[in-house]
């Protein structure tokens, strides 16, 4: 790989990662305001809304950018970087196509982007805690629990994965796909995908943002255009959330024409999967805490382990 390469492959990743967490802001607001009747959504610019986008944007700039007098300063303006950054490095290691359409490969890719997927939390402490607020700090608490409680079926989830693939490779794994895994894999795709939406905090996992509960958690203070980064957070971690599901459990590139067509097939699995998360948000009422908590703990986890047996099982019984 030169130089030149290198530089095309960071340039393509960095504009993925500008682009299609929009894309999938301006869809969501377009899906529900068509799915539960809104007519804001639909009628700023004209035709069927196309300037919402914009003018969400233009609203997050003009407004003032104002920093509590008690916070540390340096912490609270770092913090939303923090939970945005992870996101574009993890998108340099998912595999969008075949014959090396990657980023950059990592032997043990899987581990790479579960651990960097999980830095995200840190940036939402560091905004808790700068703020000098002990509403905030109480959110970001509440944000670490929920997050690391559903950290771990998500990991025992693409175990199973790997455990079938034989390697940690995210093209490796895409390589080794077998259409059979669609329903021999399937328990570990629902406690993936849905592990990955409430780590996003993403309804009906969003109690510790609900602004019934503690205003917006973690990002009370925060206003203007590093509150608009967390939402990016947010989008840019649905895009990676329903591209390695579309990867460990759909194929990936996988489907007719895949070696001509396999970067397209991967982009429609992960907005297919994107179109759920939006359709989920407007269809299922929030969780308690108590309830949250319970779901990963005696639902998801345990779910998580039968899925992890039975690939061990399937894999002696094929060896």
């Amino acid at each position: 790989m030169n130089l030149f390469d290198t530089v095309l492959r960071c340039v393509a990743t960095l504009v993925v990662f500008l682009v299609f967490p929009l894309v999938i802001g301006q869809t969501e607001h377009k899906v529900m305001a068509h799915m539960q009747g809104r007519l804001g959504p639909m009628y700023a610019g004209g035709f069927h809304g196309w300037a919402q986008l914009v003018a969400d944007g233009v609203k997050f700039a003009q407004k003032e950018d104002i920093v509590p007098a008690g916070a540390d300063r340096r912490i609270f303006q770092l913090a939303p970087a923090v939970s945005l950054l992870p996101y574009l490095f993890v998108l340099l290691a998912i595999p969008v196509g075949p014959n090396g359409f990657v980023g950059q490969a990592v032997d043990a890719g899987l581990f790479f982007v579960l651990a960097v997927m999980g830095v995200g939390v840190i940036g939402k402490l560091m905004a808790g805690w700068a703020s000098a607020n002990k509403f905030s700090l109480l959110g970001a608490l509440r944000t670490a629990a929920q997050l690391m409680s559903y950290e771990l079926p998500m990991v025992l989830a693409a175990a199973s994965v790997a455990m079938a693939a034989g390697t940690l490779s995210l093209p490796g794994i895409v390589d080794s796909f077998q259409w059979y895994w669609l329903p021999w894999q399937i328990i570990g795709a629902f406690v993936f995908f849905t592990a990955g939406l409430a780590e996003l905090q993403r309804p009906p996992f969003d109690m510790p943002i609900a602004d019934s509960e503690i205003i917006f958690g973690a990002y009370t203070e925060y206003t203007g255009l590093r509150f608009a980064l967390f939402l990016l957070s947010e989008y840019a971690g649905i895009l990676v959330v329903s591209a390695l599901t579309a990867v460990l459990f759909l194929g990936g590139w996988h489907g007719p024409m895949s070696d001509q067509l396999g970067w397209l097939w991967m982009i429609l699995k992960t907005f297919a999967l994107a179109f759920v998360v939006i359709w989920l948000r407007v269809t299922y009422p929030r969780l308690r805490e108590d309830q949250l908590m319970r779901f990963a703990w005696t639902g998801l986890i345990p779910l998580a382990l039968v899925q992890l047996a039975l690939t061990g099982i399937i894999k002696v019984a094929i060896s």
